[in-house]
This record gives structure tokens, C-alpha cells and sequence, in this order.
């Protein structure tokens, strides 16, 4: 988990500095084509740092909850994966 947490946070450094230089393209009349290979990379590079955050969830709480044999634990973690699951697929 302390892993996931140092990557994802290597990642969202990363990205800060890829939005900035999205920032700099606007500012300075680039080729629109530019810009938006730049925004595909950031979506992109979002989507990365999601899986490491469900991934560390997953290892986590919903594991605990599993574990713990309570079952309104369970339904809640399982209703917050399908939850995040329909936003993804929409």
C-alpha cells in the first residue's frame, strides 16, 4: 500500500506539471491537435493513478470488510465498488 501511495503520488506530481504545460500551449496559440494529444495523455495518466487508488481500496477496506464478517460492511464496500464501476463506464 505505502508503494501504491508513493507511485500515485509520483503520478499526480507528474500530471501537475503536464496540466501547466497544457496551460502554457492555450496561452500560446499552439496547434489544437497539439493540445489535445497532451489532454488524451492526461486522461490517460489519470486513469493510472485511479487503478493504484482502487487497487490499494481493494487491499484495504474492502478487504478488512470481507474479514471482518459483517455483513452490512461487505454490502457497503461491494455498493461503493459498483458505484465507482458505473461512473467509470459511463
Amino acid at each position: 500500500m505505502k508503494d501504491r501511495k508513493q507511485a500515485a503520488l509520483q503520478r499526480l506530481a507528474r500530471l501537475e506539471g503536464q496540466v501547466r504545460g497544457v496551460i502554457r500551449m492555450v496561452e500560446e496559440d499552439r496547434y489544437c491537435v497539439d493540445i489535445l494529444n497532451q489532454t488524451l495523455a492526461i486522461r490517460s495518466a489519470l486513469a493510472q493513478v485511479e487503478v493504484l487508488i482502487l487497487q490499494d481500496h481493494s487491499d484495504d477496506c474492502v478487504e478488512a470488510a470481507i474479514a471482518s464478517s459483517d455483513p452490512e460492511a461487505q454490502r457497503q464496500k461491494f455498493r461503493e465498488l459498483v458505484g465507482i464501476f458505473e461512473k467509470v463506464c459511463r
